[in-house]
Protein backbone atom coordinates (compact mmCIF):
# COMPACT_ATOMS: atom_id res chain seq x y z
CA UNK A 1 0.00 0.00 0.00
CA UNK A 2 1.19 3.29 -1.08
CA UNK A 3 1.86 6.18 1.75
CA UNK A 4 -0.61 8.55 -0.08
CA UNK A 5 -3.36 5.21 -0.28
CA UNK A 6 -2.92 3.93 3.22
CA UNK A 7 -3.14 7.86 4.47
CA UNK A 8 -6.17 8.43 2.58
CA UNK A 9 -7.99 5.27 4.70
CA UNK A 10 -6.25 6.37 8.15
CA UNK A 11 -9.50 7.13 10.83
CA UNK A 12 -9.03 10.66 11.79
CA UNK A 13 -8.78 11.10 15.57
CA UNK A 14 -11.16 12.40 17.35
CA UNK A 15 -11.04 16.39 18.20
CA UNK A 16 -10.44 18.62 20.94
CA UNK A 17 -14.12 19.00 22.65
CA UNK A 18 -14.52 21.90 25.30
CA UNK A 19 -14.75 20.72 28.76
CA UNK A 20 -18.32 22.01 29.46
CA UNK A 21 -19.66 19.78 26.50
CA UNK A 22 -17.80 16.05 27.58
CA UNK A 23 -19.38 16.88 31.10
CA UNK A 24 -22.90 17.77 29.49
CA UNK A 25 -22.71 14.59 27.87
CA UNK A 26 -21.93 12.81 31.12
CA UNK A 27 -24.67 14.28 32.74
CA UNK A 28 -27.10 13.51 30.11
CA UNK A 29 -25.90 10.04 28.69
CA UNK A 30 -24.34 8.05 31.56
CA UNK A 31 -26.01 8.65 34.47
CA UNK A 32 -24.70 5.30 36.56
CA UNK A 33 -25.46 4.67 40.15
CA UNK A 34 -21.51 4.23 40.99
CA UNK A 35 -20.72 1.97 44.38
CA UNK A 36 -18.59 2.69 46.86
CA UNK A 37 -14.94 1.79 46.94
CA UNK A 38 -13.03 0.55 50.54
CA UNK A 39 -9.90 -0.38 50.49
CA UNK A 40 -7.62 -1.80 52.70
CA UNK A 41 -3.53 -2.60 52.45
CA UNK A 42 -1.09 -4.74 54.46
CA UNK A 43 2.43 -6.14 53.47
CA UNK A 44 5.75 -7.67 54.86
CA UNK A 45 9.08 -7.31 53.36
CA UNK A 46 11.82 -9.82 53.36
CA UNK A 47 13.57 -8.48 50.48
CA UNK A 48 12.01 -5.39 50.24
CA UNK A 49 11.15 -5.27 46.36
CA UNK A 50 7.24 -5.14 46.32
CA UNK A 51 5.61 -2.04 45.50
CA UNK A 52 2.47 -0.76 45.36
CA UNK A 53 -0.18 1.71 43.39
CA UNK A 54 -3.53 3.10 45.25
CA UNK A 55 -4.90 6.27 43.51
CA UNK A 56 -8.82 6.34 44.21
CA UNK A 57 -9.09 9.80 42.61
CA UNK A 58 -8.80 9.30 38.98
CA UNK A 59 -10.47 10.85 36.22
CA UNK A 60 -11.69 10.39 32.69
CA UNK A 61 -12.50 14.15 32.49
CA UNK A 62 -9.92 16.06 34.26
CA UNK A 63 -11.70 18.21 36.57
CA UNK A 64 -15.24 16.69 36.09
CA UNK A 65 -15.67 14.60 39.57
CA UNK A 66 -18.62 12.91 38.14
CA UNK A 67 -16.01 10.60 35.79
CA UNK A 68 -14.23 9.21 38.82
CA UNK A 69 -12.25 6.27 38.49
CA UNK A 70 -9.64 4.01 40.83
CA UNK A 71 -6.37 2.37 40.34
CA UNK A 72 -4.97 -0.17 42.15
CA UNK A 73 -1.48 -2.06 41.33
CA UNK A 74 0.80 -4.34 42.77
CA UNK A 75 4.63 -4.33 41.71
CA UNK A 76 6.91 -7.38 42.97
CA UNK A 77 10.65 -6.49 41.49
CA UNK A 78 13.40 -9.06 41.18
CA UNK A 79 16.69 -8.48 40.73
CA UNK A 80 16.63 -4.63 42.10
CA UNK A 81 13.86 -1.98 42.55
CA UNK A 82 14.49 -0.07 40.34
CA UNK A 83 11.86 -1.84 37.58
CA UNK A 84 8.97 -1.73 39.92
CA UNK A 85 9.51 1.96 40.62
CA UNK A 86 9.80 2.97 37.24
CA UNK A 87 6.64 1.20 36.51
CA UNK A 88 4.84 2.60 39.39
CA UNK A 89 5.65 5.91 38.69
CA UNK A 90 5.41 5.65 35.29
CA UNK A 91 2.61 3.04 34.22
CA UNK A 92 -0.26 4.89 34.71
CA UNK A 93 0.10 7.71 32.75
CA UNK A 94 1.62 5.99 30.15
CA UNK A 95 -1.51 3.87 29.65
CA UNK A 96 -4.16 7.21 30.06
CA UNK A 97 -2.06 9.15 26.92
CA UNK A 98 -2.91 5.95 24.79
CA UNK A 99 -6.69 6.33 25.25
CA UNK A 100 -7.98 8.97 22.56
CA UNK A 101 -9.41 12.23 24.55
CA UNK A 102 -13.09 13.38 23.83
CA UNK A 103 -14.85 9.77 23.99
CA UNK A 104 -17.80 9.05 26.00
CA UNK A 105 -17.05 6.08 28.91
CA UNK A 106 -18.74 3.70 27.28
CA UNK A 107 -15.58 3.99 24.86
CA UNK A 108 -13.33 4.98 27.31
CA UNK A 109 -13.78 1.45 28.88
CA UNK A 110 -13.86 -0.22 25.04
CA UNK A 111 -10.33 1.37 24.22
CA UNK A 112 -8.80 0.94 27.70
CA UNK A 113 -8.22 -3.10 26.91
CA UNK A 114 -5.54 -1.73 24.37
CA UNK A 115 -4.47 1.12 26.12
CA UNK A 116 -3.23 -1.12 28.63
CA UNK A 117 -1.08 -3.09 26.27
CA UNK A 118 0.31 0.07 24.62
CA UNK A 119 0.80 1.59 28.25
CA UNK A 120 3.20 -1.51 29.51
CA UNK A 121 5.02 -1.88 25.85
CA UNK A 122 5.60 1.91 26.27
CA UNK A 123 7.05 1.60 29.92
CA UNK A 124 9.13 -1.78 29.52
CA UNK A 125 10.96 0.39 26.24
CA UNK A 126 11.05 3.59 28.54
CA UNK A 127 12.59 1.38 31.20
CA UNK A 128 15.29 -0.61 29.04
CA UNK A 129 16.59 2.76 27.77
CA UNK A 130 18.01 3.44 30.96
CA UNK A 131 19.99 0.13 31.00
CA UNK A 132 19.01 -1.17 34.06
CA UNK A 133 18.52 -4.97 34.76
CA UNK A 134 15.82 -5.09 37.42
CA UNK A 135 12.59 -6.32 36.59
CA UNK A 136 9.46 -6.08 37.58
CA UNK A 137 5.74 -8.03 37.79
CA UNK A 138 3.11 -5.67 37.80
CA UNK A 139 -1.05 -6.26 38.31
CA UNK A 140 -2.77 -3.73 37.32
CA UNK A 141 -6.33 -2.88 37.94
CA UNK A 142 -8.85 -0.12 37.00
CA UNK A 143 -12.35 0.21 38.59
CA UNK A 144 -14.88 2.41 36.51
CA UNK A 145 -18.40 2.25 38.07
CA UNK A 146 -19.24 -1.33 38.17
CA UNK A 147 -16.93 -1.94 35.89
CA UNK A 148 -13.30 -3.78 36.71
CA UNK A 149 -10.19 -4.34 34.26
CA UNK A 150 -7.19 -5.87 35.10
CA UNK A 151 -3.52 -6.42 33.32
CA UNK A 152 -1.09 -8.33 34.27
CA UNK A 153 2.24 -9.67 33.71
CA UNK A 154 4.14 -11.96 35.61
CA UNK A 155 2.83 -14.17 38.90
CA UNK A 156 1.02 -11.63 40.89
CA UNK A 157 -2.52 -11.96 41.21
CA UNK A 158 -6.44 -10.28 41.49
CA UNK A 159 -9.26 -12.60 42.60
CA UNK A 160 -12.64 -11.14 42.94
CA UNK A 161 -15.03 -12.73 45.47
CA UNK A 162 -18.89 -12.39 44.75
CA UNK A 163 -21.81 -12.40 46.98
CA UNK A 164 -22.51 -16.75 47.26
CA UNK A 165 -18.71 -17.23 47.66
CA UNK A 166 -17.45 -17.61 44.18
CA UNK A 167 -13.99 -16.73 43.86
CA UNK A 168 -12.92 -15.96 40.28
CA UNK A 169 -9.52 -15.37 38.92
CA UNK A 170 -9.10 -12.41 36.90
CA UNK A 171 -5.54 -13.05 35.62
CA UNK A 172 -3.02 -15.42 34.49
CA UNK A 173 0.26 -16.78 35.94
CA UNK A 174 3.19 -16.27 33.51
CA UNK A 175 5.47 -18.67 35.31
CA UNK A 176 7.40 -20.89 32.64
CA UNK A 177 6.77 -23.77 35.35
CA UNK A 178 2.85 -24.33 34.76
CA UNK A 179 2.02 -22.12 31.55
CA UNK A 180 3.14 -24.22 28.90
CA UNK A 181 1.87 -22.04 26.30
CA UNK A 182 4.10 -19.48 27.46
CA UNK A 183 7.13 -22.28 27.13
CA UNK A 184 6.21 -22.82 23.32
CA UNK A 185 5.83 -19.04 22.78
CA UNK A 186 9.61 -18.68 24.59
CA UNK A 187 10.86 -21.08 22.51
CA UNK A 188 9.68 -21.00 19.49
CA UNK A 189 10.98 -17.13 19.73
CA UNK A 190 14.27 -18.04 20.17
CA UNK A 191 14.98 -18.49 24.13
CA UNK A 192 15.53 -21.83 25.91
CA UNK A 193 13.70 -22.87 28.87
CA UNK A 194 15.45 -25.69 31.42
CA UNK A 195 16.16 -25.95 34.83
CA UNK A 196 19.43 -24.72 37.07
CA UNK A 197 22.07 -27.05 35.77
CA UNK A 198 25.00 -27.43 38.73
CA UNK A 199 28.02 -29.07 37.16
CA UNK A 200 26.52 -31.08 34.66
CA UNK A 201 23.92 -32.71 37.10
CA UNK A 202 20.52 -33.20 36.94
CA UNK A 203 18.38 -29.89 36.80
CA UNK A 204 17.07 -28.56 39.77
CA UNK A 205 14.64 -25.75 40.61
CA UNK A 206 12.04 -24.11 38.80
CA UNK A 207 11.97 -23.94 34.67
CA UNK A 208 13.85 -20.60 34.02
CA UNK A 209 14.13 -18.87 30.62
CA UNK A 210 17.94 -18.73 29.27
CA UNK A 211 19.59 -16.65 28.55
CA UNK A 212 18.94 -14.59 32.47
CA UNK A 213 17.66 -17.68 34.22
CA UNK A 214 14.40 -15.34 34.77
CA UNK A 215 11.40 -18.07 36.23
CA UNK A 216 8.58 -15.71 34.34
CA UNK A 217 7.53 -15.27 30.50
CA UNK A 218 6.42 -11.77 31.18
CA UNK A 219 7.47 -9.06 32.82
CA UNK A 220 8.25 -5.22 32.64
CA UNK A 221 12.05 -4.72 32.78
CA UNK A 222 14.78 -7.41 32.68
CA UNK A 223 17.10 -6.22 30.31
CA UNK A 224 19.48 -8.75 30.70
CA UNK A 225 17.19 -11.83 29.34
CA UNK A 226 16.19 -12.07 26.10
CA UNK A 227 13.57 -10.13 24.48
CA UNK A 228 10.98 -13.01 24.68
CA UNK A 229 10.21 -12.25 27.58
CA UNK A 230 7.44 -9.86 27.02
CA UNK A 231 5.55 -7.02 28.44
CA UNK A 232 2.34 -7.76 26.80
CA UNK A 233 -0.51 -8.04 29.84
CA UNK A 234 -3.34 -10.30 29.76
CA UNK A 235 -6.08 -8.59 30.23
CA UNK A 236 -9.52 -9.17 31.24
CA UNK A 237 -12.53 -6.80 32.11
CA UNK A 238 -15.65 -7.93 33.64
CA UNK A 239 -19.04 -5.80 34.61
CA UNK A 240 -20.40 -6.78 37.88
CA UNK A 241 -23.43 -6.93 39.41
CA UNK A 242 -25.27 -4.71 41.47
CA UNK A 243 -24.54 -6.59 44.37
CA UNK A 244 -20.26 -5.41 44.21
CA UNK A 245 -17.52 -7.89 45.11
CA UNK A 246 -14.21 -8.27 46.58
CA UNK A 247 -11.22 -7.74 44.56
CA UNK A 248 -7.80 -9.62 46.34
CA UNK A 249 -4.99 -8.13 44.53
CA UNK A 250 -1.31 -9.84 45.90
CA UNK A 251 2.02 -10.62 44.97
CA UNK A 252 3.18 -14.07 44.60
CA UNK A 253 4.49 -13.91 48.47
CA UNK A 254 0.62 -14.55 49.30
CA UNK A 255 -0.07 -17.27 46.48
CA UNK A 256 3.05 -19.33 46.88
CA UNK A 257 1.39 -19.85 50.65
CA UNK A 258 -2.63 -19.89 50.13
CA UNK A 259 -4.87 -20.68 47.40
CA UNK A 260 -7.37 -18.68 45.62
CA UNK A 261 -9.88 -19.47 48.15
CA UNK A 262 -8.00 -19.22 51.29
CA UNK A 263 -7.41 -16.18 50.63
CA UNK A 264 -10.74 -15.09 50.27
CA UNK A 265 -12.24 -17.54 52.87
CA UNK A 266 -10.08 -15.89 55.23
CA UNK A 267 -11.13 -12.32 55.24
CA UNK A 268 -14.84 -12.80 54.17
CA UNK A 269 -17.27 -10.50 55.88
CA UNK A 270 -14.50 -8.33 57.36
CA UNK A 271 -13.42 -4.61 56.12
CA UNK A 272 -10.92 -3.84 53.75
CA UNK A 273 -8.21 -2.75 55.88
CA UNK A 274 -8.84 -5.64 58.43
CA UNK A 275 -9.15 -8.60 55.53
CA UNK A 276 -6.06 -7.41 53.99
CA UNK A 277 -3.69 -7.84 57.27
CA UNK A 278 -6.00 -11.08 57.85
CA UNK A 279 -4.59 -12.45 54.66
CA UNK A 280 -1.06 -11.64 54.91
CA UNK A 281 -1.54 -12.76 58.71
CA UNK A 282 -2.75 -16.44 57.35
CA UNK A 283 -0.24 -16.40 54.43
CA UNK A 284 2.58 -16.32 56.94
CA UNK A 285 1.35 -18.52 59.62
CA UNK A 286 0.82 -20.97 56.82
CA UNK A 287 4.30 -20.62 55.05
CA UNK A 288 6.33 -18.54 57.25
CA UNK A 289 7.78 -15.39 55.83
CA UNK A 290 9.56 -16.37 52.71
CA UNK A 291 9.45 -13.68 49.98
CA UNK A 292 7.73 -10.30 49.94
CA UNK A 293 4.12 -10.12 51.08
CA UNK A 294 1.52 -7.59 49.47
CA UNK A 295 -1.74 -7.23 49.90
CA UNK A 296 -4.35 -5.09 49.21
CA UNK A 297 -8.06 -6.32 49.21
CA UNK A 298 -10.41 -3.70 47.26
CA UNK A 299 -14.34 -3.99 47.98
CA UNK A 300 -16.60 -2.68 45.29
CA UNK A 301 -20.34 -1.85 46.96
CA UNK A 302 -23.32 -0.24 46.87
CA UNK A 303 -23.15 3.30 48.43
CA UNK A 304 -25.89 2.28 51.47
CA UNK A 305 -23.54 -0.50 52.71
CA UNK A 306 -20.60 -0.15 54.57
CA UNK A 307 -19.41 -3.70 53.60
CA UNK A 308 -19.58 -6.59 52.21
CA UNK A 309 -21.79 -8.88 53.80
CA UNK A 310 -20.38 -12.45 54.56
CA UNK A 311 -22.06 -15.06 51.87
CA UNK A 312 -24.86 -17.30 52.98
CA UNK A 313 -23.70 -20.70 53.69
CA UNK A 314 -25.66 -24.02 53.94
CA UNK A 315 -24.73 -26.08 57.00
CA UNK A 316 -22.40 -28.99 56.13
CA UNK A 317 -22.82 -32.15 57.55
CA UNK A 318 -19.33 -32.53 59.45
CA UNK A 319 -19.38 -36.81 58.62
CA UNK A 320 -19.80 -35.65 55.00
CA UNK A 321 -16.99 -33.45 55.07
CA UNK A 322 -14.78 -35.87 56.29
CA UNK A 323 -15.67 -38.24 53.99
CA UNK A 324 -15.86 -36.36 51.14
CA UNK A 325 -13.53 -33.50 51.35
CA UNK A 326 -14.85 -29.94 51.33
CA UNK A 327 -15.01 -28.41 47.59
CA UNK A 328 -13.68 -25.28 45.86
CA UNK A 329 -14.33 -22.86 43.68
CA UNK A 330 -10.22 -22.80 42.77
CA UNK A 331 -7.59 -25.09 44.89
CA UNK A 332 -4.67 -23.61 43.61
CA UNK A 333 -3.14 -21.92 40.27
CA UNK A 334 -5.11 -23.66 38.11
CA UNK A 335 -7.75 -22.83 35.13
CA UNK A 336 -9.48 -19.50 35.17
CA UNK A 337 -13.14 -19.88 36.65
CA UNK A 338 -16.31 -17.51 35.97
CA UNK A 339 -18.43 -16.59 38.43
CA UNK A 340 -21.78 -17.91 36.82
CA UNK A 341 -24.73 -15.04 36.94
CA UNK A 342 -22.29 -12.95 39.48
CA UNK A 343 -20.28 -10.86 36.93
CA UNK A 344 -20.45 -10.04 32.99
CA UNK A 345 -17.11 -10.56 30.99
CA UNK A 346 -16.83 -7.91 28.51
CA UNK A 347 -13.10 -8.55 27.30
CA UNK A 348 -10.56 -11.35 27.53
CA UNK A 349 -6.89 -11.20 25.50
CA UNK A 350 -3.97 -13.01 26.69
CA UNK A 351 -2.07 -12.85 23.51
CA UNK A 352 1.52 -12.02 22.81
CA UNK A 353 1.33 -10.61 19.36
CA UNK A 354 0.78 -7.15 18.68
CA UNK A 355 -0.88 -6.97 15.80
CA UNK A 356 -3.76 -8.85 17.83
CA UNK A 357 -3.79 -6.53 20.39
CA UNK A 358 -3.47 -3.31 19.24
CA UNK A 359 -6.09 -3.46 16.56
CA UNK A 360 -6.11 -2.20 12.38
CA UNK A 361 -7.04 1.29 12.79
CA UNK A 362 -4.37 3.95 11.63
CA UNK A 363 -5.06 7.32 13.23
CA UNK A 364 -3.94 10.35 11.98
CA UNK A 365 -2.55 13.13 14.53
CA UNK A 366 -6.14 15.20 14.30
CA UNK A 367 -5.67 18.28 11.94
CA UNK A 368 -1.88 18.03 11.20
CA UNK A 369 -1.51 15.12 8.69
CA UNK A 370 1.55 13.26 11.10
CA UNK A 371 1.09 9.46 11.78
CA UNK A 372 0.66 8.90 15.71
CA UNK A 373 2.68 5.44 17.01
CA UNK A 374 0.27 3.42 18.45
CA UNK A 375 2.27 2.20 21.33
CA UNK A 376 4.59 5.80 22.20
CA UNK A 377 2.07 8.38 20.78
CA UNK A 378 5.18 9.81 19.05
CA UNK A 379 3.86 12.14 16.15
CA UNK A 380 6.26 11.36 12.56
CA UNK A 381 5.33 12.41 9.12
CA UNK A 382 5.07 9.66 6.63
CA UNK A 383 7.86 11.44 4.51
CA UNK A 384 10.40 10.43 7.14
CA UNK A 385 11.14 7.16 5.28
CA UNK A 386 8.70 5.54 7.21
CA UNK A 387 5.76 3.53 5.51
CA UNK A 388 2.11 1.38 7.11
CA UNK A 389 3.29 -1.52 5.00
CA UNK A 390 5.84 -1.28 2.63
CA UNK A 391 9.32 0.14 2.24
CA UNK A 392 12.45 0.16 4.30
CA UNK A 393 10.81 0.46 7.54
CA UNK A 394 10.06 -3.16 7.26
CA UNK A 395 12.55 -6.19 6.77
CA UNK A 396 11.92 -7.98 3.82
CA UNK A 397 11.56 -11.13 5.85
CA UNK A 398 8.49 -9.52 7.50
CA UNK A 399 4.89 -10.13 6.79
CA UNK A 400 2.80 -7.07 5.57
CA UNK A 401 1.71 -5.40 8.97
CA UNK A 402 -1.75 -4.93 9.65
CA UNK A 403 -2.27 -3.35 12.84
CA UNK A 404 -1.85 0.60 13.58
CA UNK A 405 1.20 2.71 12.83
CA UNK A 406 4.22 1.89 15.35
CA UNK A 407 7.05 4.48 15.17
CA UNK A 408 10.72 2.56 13.83
CA UNK A 409 11.79 2.25 17.87
CA UNK A 410 8.46 0.28 18.64
CA UNK A 411 8.79 -1.55 15.47
CA UNK A 412 11.99 -3.01 16.53
CA UNK A 413 10.82 -3.90 20.07
CA UNK A 414 7.50 -5.67 17.98
CA UNK A 415 10.24 -7.50 15.70
CA UNK A 416 12.52 -8.64 18.83
CA UNK A 417 9.60 -9.58 20.77
CA UNK A 418 8.29 -11.86 17.89
CA UNK A 419 11.59 -13.12 17.52
CA UNK A 420 12.32 -11.94 13.85
CA UNK A 421 16.25 -10.80 14.99
CA UNK A 422 18.65 -11.61 17.46
CA UNK A 423 17.97 -10.39 21.10
CA UNK A 424 20.85 -7.36 21.38
CA UNK A 425 20.59 -8.18 25.31
CA UNK A 426 23.54 -9.76 27.18
CA UNK A 427 24.11 -11.76 29.69
CA UNK A 428 24.97 -11.21 33.09
CA UNK A 429 26.53 -12.98 35.78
Amino acid sequence: MSQTGGSSRMRQKPSLVALGTLIGRELRGEKIEKPTIKYGQAALAKKGEDYFLIKPDCQRIPGNPSTSLSVFAIFDGHNGISAAIFAKENLLNNVLSAIPQGIGREEWLQALPRALVAGFVKTDIEFQQKGETSGTTVTFVVIDGWTVTVASVGDSRCILDTQGGVVSLLTVDHRLEENVEERERVTASGGEVGRLNIFGGDGVGPLRCWPGGLCLSRSIGDTDVGEFIVPIPHVKQVKLSNAGGRLIIASDGIWDALSSDMAAESCRGLPAELAAKLVVKEALRSRGLKDDTTCLVVDIIPFDHPVLPPPSKKKQNPLSSLIFGKKTQNSGKGPKLSAVGAVEELFEEGSAMLAERLGKDFPLTANSGLLRCAICQTDQSPSDGLSVNSGPYFSPASKPWEGPFLCATCRRKKDAMEGKRPSTRTVTA
